[in-house]
């Protein structure tokens, strides 16, 4: 009966196309509206609406005090047969300690068993976890709050060039910090640092930087240090020498130790505007892309990152906003 209702309404009255027209309209007013939740294009929406639907995790961040820090000095300069030059700057007093040739599965074995077995708090105990796995060893006495350049070195006797092709069994460097007074042990979470140091050689000729940070907790836990980045201002940033053909072969080596060009870049002069207004500072990190790129008036509207515009996970902030109260008191 409703099929001989509806084609006989079809045949003799107007009121089919009308039925047909409004009920395409109210389904389409309701996706743009997103009366049924489905997601929609957020240039359809307001902000309101946009600031109530986004939801991305505020992500819990603890401060932590790192008594280490270490850096390369002219990296350009570094090779395996000219040595290295490091720069450290430590809160305390601290020992550095350098394994030449160090074995990549046995770092990494050393860093379970500071998580599961005991602390690297020593360059004694890394020297235990590694099975003596390295080709040289070396180690300085690094005073306190003295930012002191370091000149590492293979002795000439062990006749090493290079350490073969990728993918390699050692890491040309290794470097750990280590507090030196055991009183110190006591007053810090973070008791040492390894720092995986990559050197060129005639073999693999990717310029010199720092692969890895993990810094290592008294309570058994170790953390990779990763960079952030934010938005360079292109006119304060210094311009490359290096040709297209150097940059694409450097590119190559970068996949080939499975590193990202944007990972192993080093940071470039950052300015503090927010990419959307351009008026606030930047105070937000997007993960897990890493970009610090927003404000706080302007992260609420945003569920992908502007710059790469991949979806964000989580977020946090650099500073609180009770940190620049404190600041504009004491200008005051």
């Amino acid at each position: 009966m409703a099929a001989v209702f509806l084609v006989t309404l079809y045949e003799y009255s107007p009121l089919f196309y009308i039925a047909v027209v409004f009920t395409c309209f109210i389904v389409t007013t309701g996706l743009v509206l997103g009366w049924f939740g489905w997601d929609v294009p957020v240039i359809l929406r307001n902000s309101e609406e946009t600031q109530f639907n986004t939801r991305v995790f505020k992500k819990q961040m603890r401060q932590v005090k790192n008594p280490f820090g270490l850096e390369i000095t002219n990296p350009s300069t570094a090779s395996i047969t000219t040595g290295i030059t490091l720069t450290t700057d430590c809160l305390e007093d601290s020992l550095l300690t350098c394994y030449w040739g160090c074995s990549v599965q046995k770092l990494y074995e050393a860093l379970q068993k500071h998580f599961y077995c005991f602390r690297i708090s020593t360059p004694r105990a890394l020297e235990d976890a590694l099975y003596s796995e390295y080709l040289y060893q070396e180690q300085y006495f690094i005073k306190k709050d003295s930012k002191e350049e370091i000149y590492c070195q293979l002795p000439r006797d062990t006749k090493i060039e290079d350490f073969g092709t990728v993918p390699r069994s050692r890491y040309p460097l290794v470097a750990l910090l280590t507090l030196a007074d055991e009183e110190d042990r006591e007053i810090y979470d973070i008791i040492s640092m390894v720092s995986v140091i990559h050197i060129p050689d005639k073999t693999y000729k990717l310029s010199c930087r720092i692969l890895y940070q993990y810094l290592l907790l008294a309570q058994g836990q170790f953390h990779d240090l990763k960079q952030l980045f934010m938005s360079a201002n292109n006119n304060s940033t210094p311009s490359s020498n290096s040709s297209p053909e150097e940059k694409s072969r450097e590119r190559s080596l970068l996949e080939k130790a499975g590193l990202s060009e944007s990972e192993a870049e080093p940071p470039e002069e950052n300015i503090k505007d927010c990419v959307v207004c351009q008026n606030g500072t930047v105070n937000w990190v997007l993960l897990p892309c890493r970009h610090a790129c927003l404000c706080d008036g302007c992260v609420r509207y945003f569920q992908q990152c502007p710059m790469c515009r991949q979806f964000v996970q989580e977020s946090f902030t650099l500073c609180s906003q009770k940190e620049p109260e404190k600041d504009k008191l004491k200008a005051l």
